[in-house]
């Protein structure tokens, strides 16, 4: 029994993104400046959030929540890569090898779950704006992000728990970067029936709800907008909504690409390219997104800047 307790906890080998190469050196360098923009932009945006009274509003707070998310699954995956990477190590430890799943599965379901309630903002401050105030205000920002969070981690939580109580067999290798869920399924040995369930249930509350939710938000907004008869009436709220609905295109069209596809056309490689832009590339986009599209945010920028200077 206790053999069998070793041998279920037992370390995972992670392939990695690179090898020795110099080609493979200088990805691996040209990733870690992205990951630290990535960092930086995320924190940036965060700061600026807490410290702008201006940017107190309902909408913020979800972009806050926004770019938390998106540091925290940075940071989830690109270290422990880079880690193994620098030490020629591949190995990964069991108990870590559940954390980082839980971790980024619950961080990539938040924020599927927090993009499409931010839909319902921007659907709110376009068709029914005199009643923003009531239908938007902080406690029900408050109540989106808390459903965001917690919804995601439970169903992360009970997706590592089947699938770490499964037997492993054979070589322990994880043909990715980290431990997708994907990639550890594929080594184990029992039956997966109820695994696959469970992946099927959250696929439809975590990823096709939210498309539903985002796409009929936009119908509505996009009627409202063509019933608009000054242009720029208009103008502003495309304004409003072009950010957002960029980050969603660019996050669901990650996701689609990397968990929606058959398996029949599904190969380690592809599943690489998939999740190094959902785990690398969007987080470091979404605050360039959104400061450099969001002229609050990038006033807020201006106006702490322009402190600092007037400081000194």
């Amino acid at each position: 029994m206790w053999q069998r307790n070793q041998t279920s906890l037992a370390d995972f080998i992670l392939e990695g993104l690179f090898d020795d190469s110099l080609t493979h050196f200088f990805l691996f360098s040209l990733t870690m400046v992205v990951f630290f923009i990535a960092v930086s932009g995320n924190t940036l945006t965060i700061l600026l959030i807490c410290v702008d009274s201006r940017l107190h509003t309902p909408m913020y707070f979800l972009l806050r929540q926004l770019s938390l998310m998106d540091l925290m699954h940075v940071s989830t995956t690109i270290p422990k890569m880079a880690a193994n990477y620098l030490s020629g190590k591949k190995s990964i430890s069991f108990v870590g090898c559940a954390i980082q799943h839980f971790l980024y599965l619950s961080l990539g379901g938040a924020e599927c779950l927090l993009l499409a309630l931010m839909s319902y903002d921007r659907y709110v401050a376009i068709c029914h704006p005199l009643r923003y105030s009531v239908l938007m205000n902080r406690t029900v920002g408050l109540m989106m992000a808390v459903m965001s969070w917690l919804g995601s981690s439970i169903n992360s939580l009970i997706h590592t728990m089947i699938l770490m109580y499964s037997p492993f067999c054979g070589p322990r290798r994880i043909h990715h970067f980290y431990c997708e869920f994907p990639a550890v399924v594929k080594l184990v040995c029992g039956d997966i029936t109820v695994y696959e369930t469970t992946a099927y249930i959250s696929t439809v509350l975590l990823l096709l709800l939210p498309i539903i939710l985002v796409s009929t938000s936009y119908i509505f907004i996009l009627h409202s907008v063509i019933q608009m008869r000054s242009a720029g009436s208009k103008r502003n709220a495309f304004a409003t909504c072009s950010s957002h609905f960029t980050v969603v295109s660019l996050w669901f069209g990650a996701i689609i690409f990397s968990y929606m596809r058959p398996r029949s056309q599904r190969t380690p490689l592809q599943d690489k390219v998939g999740s190094v832009f959902s785990s690398i590339i969007t987080p470091t986009l979404n605050p360039l997104i959104y400061t450099l599209r969001n002229k609050d945010v990038a006033n807020a920028l201006r106006r702490v800047l322009r402190r600092d200077v007037t400081t000194e």
